[in-house]
């Protein structure tokens, strides 16, 4: 077993950013991320886990982004520009919208890249010159901003779809033609992700300002019409045309009958290995940037992947394919020793995952709502191994009072034997002790479990393509009064 470094015995809370309060339709990282690190530390919490912050592509997954690199334009708070004279008070003012439950991503997306644009249209030399630096200190940005403005030119068809042959298989002539032709837009969306990391890096240095540290995930797959996709194709199992034969999903299991088609390009880790996983030590060296720890998302797929038929409807046709294993997880623990990484090892596990996992020396996952069938559950506390991370549930379950209101007779019943509780709200508090009391290093609640939400706030569902993170949490919910019942709790059980 490799040797890592314990995270202590500790406890947070999973909101994502788009999940924010405030004024701009969607969460940012502006006074709101800073109010909410504020209540984190009042609260005893050391943790604050958020979701992928990449550009979302189809279904606004995070996790379908359309770069692994770049950062959700989205996100940037509207606000820090008009401080800095790119934006008027009245433009800003304009920018607001009324407070919902839930992102409206299509009235968003509208009036945010005009906002944006006229930002940029008022740079003057001195902040072009920033934007030029952070370009060449990350040479990713110059493949993404040619990508999206070529995305723009022809009307957001996939990089696959392009009417010319040279742009879609990358070639330099070609490339370099189109950078003249699009120059203003290549310019703009570079001073977007210039923007984006500017505003990162000082709510980072705010919430680490703290005692608080920023658990970020990283989706083992990245999208087919995606900018890393288009300028690397040799990393991936494509064809001539950028066509891939087999895709990713998972089988069928807990959440969906048909399994998950996800539709991703598969790796070709045999060239990957050759190369010395210089594409994944790249990757995680940008995530490095943006997190403190790093959730690895479907660890399960790197000791073996399901890969389905591109052809096929439903992900029940595929067959796994042996991952990489210990070949690519020793490469990034040696070479990232001072991030924290994490396994999301749900899913259906074998024996060589676990043994996967424990070589690997990174903690597990433990998810209370999957727990309560009988006592050799191995998500029951008292089963758990200490080096490991408790949830109530991820973003991919419903809340504590969604599950336990949709619960079935048996399971209920079993829940409330164990915890000792009965009722929605008693089974919601118990399940928060639950998880705080166990032996796990780091219990994590998603903040709907301590706002006591049901199914409506729910994140997403797996397998179902439209409507999902959406969530917002209304502004004022993050109390004073709430942070010091989450602060005594989390006390109480020797994690603060």
């Amino acid at each position: 077993m490799k040797e890592v470094l314990s995270m202590e015995r500790s406890a947070g809370i999973l909101l994502p950013i788009f999940s924010l309060p405030g004024p701009y339709g969607v969460g940012t990282l502006g006074a709101e991320a800073r109010a909410f690190a504020d209540f984190l530390h009042a609260a005893g919490q050391r943790w604050w886990q958020i979701l992928p912050v990449g550009p979302t592509g189809g279904g606004e997954s995070p996790y379908t982004s359309v770069s692994t690199f770049a950062g959700n334009p989205l996100f940037i708070d509207p606000a820090a520009l008009a401080a800095q004279g790119l934006l008027t008070a009245a433009e800003l003012k304009a920018a607001e919208l009324p407070e919902e439950d839930r992102v409206d991503y299509a009235a968003l997306r509208q009036s945010r890249e005009m906002l944006l644009r006229k930002a940029f249209s008022r740079l003057d030399g001195a902040r072009a010159q920033t934007v030029r630096d952070f370009t060449e200190r990350n040479p990713w940005v110059r493949e993404y901003a040619l990508y999206r403005a070529l995305k723009r030119h022809f009307g957001e068809r996939a990089w696959y779809d392009w009417p010319e042959e040279a742009l879609r298989r990358h070639e330099s002539a070609a490339l370099e033609r189109w950078r003249v032709t699009l120059a203003e837009d290549v310019a703009f969306h570079a001073w977007v992700q210039q923007v984006f990391f500017a505003q990162w890096a000082e709510l980072k240095a705010y919430v680490n300002g703290l005692g608080i540290r920023i658990i970020g995930d990283l989706p083992i797959y990245v999208s087919l019409d995606s900018a890393d996709v288009w300028a690397e194709r040799e990393q991936f199992l494509l064809d001539g045309d950028g066509t891939p034969s087999k895709v990713a999903g998972v089988p069928p299991d807990y959440f969906s009958e048909d399994g998950q088609l996800w539709g991703n390009p598969l790796y070709d880790w045999a060239a990957m290995k050759r190369d010395g996983f210089g594409w994944w030590i790249r990757r995680v060296e940008g995530a490095g940037k943006l997190f403190d720890a790093i959730r690895i998302d479907h660890f399960r797929g790197l000791e073996s992947y399901w890969a389905v038929p591109a052809e096929s409807e439903t992900a029940k046709t595929g067959r796994w394919e042996k991952g990489p294993g210990m070949d690519l997880l020793g490469v990034l623990t040696s070479w990232f020793p001072q991030l924290t990484f994490i396994a999301e090892d749900l899913g259906i596990l074998t024996d060589a995952v676990h043994d996967l996992r424990n070589a690997s020396g990174l903690p597990g996952m433990k998810v209370l709502e999957f727990a309560f069938s009988g006592p050799d559950n191995a998500y029951l506390p008292h089963n758990y191994p200490a080096h490991c991370i408790c949830y109530t549930g991820t973003h991919d379950n419903d809340t504590a009072v969604g599950w336990y209101t949709h619960a079935g007779k048996e399971e209920r019943a079993y829940a409330e034997g164990y915890l000792g509780a009965a009722g929605t709200e008693n089974v919601r508090k118990a399940l928060l002790r639950c998880g705080q009391g166990s032996v796990a290093e780091l219990f994590v609640a998603q903040m709907q479990d301590y706002l006591g939400l049901g199914s409506e706030s729910r994140i997403n569902v797996p397998g179902v393509a439209e409507g999902n993170w959406r969530w917002r949490m209304r502004s004022g919910r993050d109390s004073a009064a709430l942070a010091r019942e989450i602060k005594t709790l989390t006390h109480t059980f020797g994690r603060c």
